[in-house]
């Protein structure tokens, strides 16, 4: 081997050295990038799984939410339904009875303004079907009154008119008047837990 041929070699070898330097330096570079990278990616992954885990149980609880509401919502609703068809109902029970328990009825509200006297007003039917006794029973119950042979407009109970006072005993009148302390008494007996 001349000179000029162990230049060249020297040369070759010293350039291939560089190329191993740089192809290390390189590749030690790539790997701390990549590394990099994945750490950054990891980090990326687990905020964006810990926002949709939290944004996940914010929508099951408003979904859980909601469902309790509508459900609250539509018992309160079949409740309503179901104290309204009771209420009704009871009406329908008074006007219904057979003639002995309807006028034992109204000799029960007749007893509820005992020491008041005045003129009674039935609806057409029950004056047509009224005890013989009607006024006598009235008396008992404390309640010194005539019957009006006018019939009131009523669908069941009476009227009792003192001067210019009236006293509505119509069953669906009393039924509306305490109908709050009828709901109190259906809820506690249909719905109480």
């Amino acid at each position: 081997m001349n000179g000029s041929e162990r230049i060249l070699s020297r040369i070759k070898s010293d350039c291939d050295e560089s190329v191993r330097a740089i192809e290390k330096h390189a590749q030690a570079e790539r790997g701390r990038i990549i590394a990099a990278a994945q750490h950054d990616a990891d980090k990326s992954a687990a905020e964006i799984a810990e926002k949709t885990a939290q944004l996940s149980a914010r929508a099951k609880t408003s979904a859980q939410s909601r469902a309790q509401l509508e459900k609250r919502n539509a018992l309160l609703k079949q409740r309503r339904i179901e104290i309204d068809k009771t209420v009704s109902g009871l009406e329908e029970y008074l006007l219904n009875q057979n003639d002995y328990d309807y006028f034992e009825s109204i000799y029960s509200l007749a007893a509820t303004l005992s020491g008041k006297s005045g003129v009674v007003f039935l609806n057409k039917k029950d004056l047509d079907r009224k005890p013989n006794n009607f006024e006598k029973r009235l008396k008992a119950a404390g309640l010194d009154a005539t019957v009006s042979s006018a019939p009131a407009d009523i669908s069941g109970g009476f009227i009792l008119k003192c001067g210019d006072v009236e006293e509505n005993m119509e069953f669906s009148a009393i039924i509306n008047s305490r109908r709050d302390e009828i709901e109190d008494l259906i809820n506690k007996e249909l719905f109480a837990r």
